[in-house]
């Protein structure tokens, strides 16, 4: 007989498989650091509800944690992430270097 406990493991799988397919589909950087926070925190429920509670800190701090902190300064430092202000005067600036040519 199946437990709920068993029920829960597999639609928290199912979703890690969701989560790994829309990282790879995703085109946008900031959506695909989200999906990858949102991986790593159902993994450390997952290590939980296996009754691994050492794994799930670890996983929740390192993956879910530091790691994405990580990523958004990258993205930042590369350009991905704008304010709307710094974004639509790049895209106005852009616009008028086309339209002087």
């Amino acid at each position: 007989m199946i437990d709920g406990q068993t029920i829960l493991v597999w639609i928290l799988l199912g979703f890690l498989i969701t989560c790994a397919i829309a990282a790879i589909v995703s085109k946008n950087l900031l959506t695909t650091v989200l999906i990858f926070m949102s991986y790593s925190l159902v993994m450390s429920i997952i290590w939980v509800v296996i009754e691994s509670p050492d794994l799930a800190g670890t996983e929740a701090a390192v993956g879910a944690g530091v790691t994405t902190i990580l990523f958004f300064i990258t993205l930042k430092k590369v350009g991905e992430l704008h304010t709307g202000k710094k974004k639509k005067k790049k895209d106005q600036e852009e616009g008028n270097e086309h339209e002087g040519s």
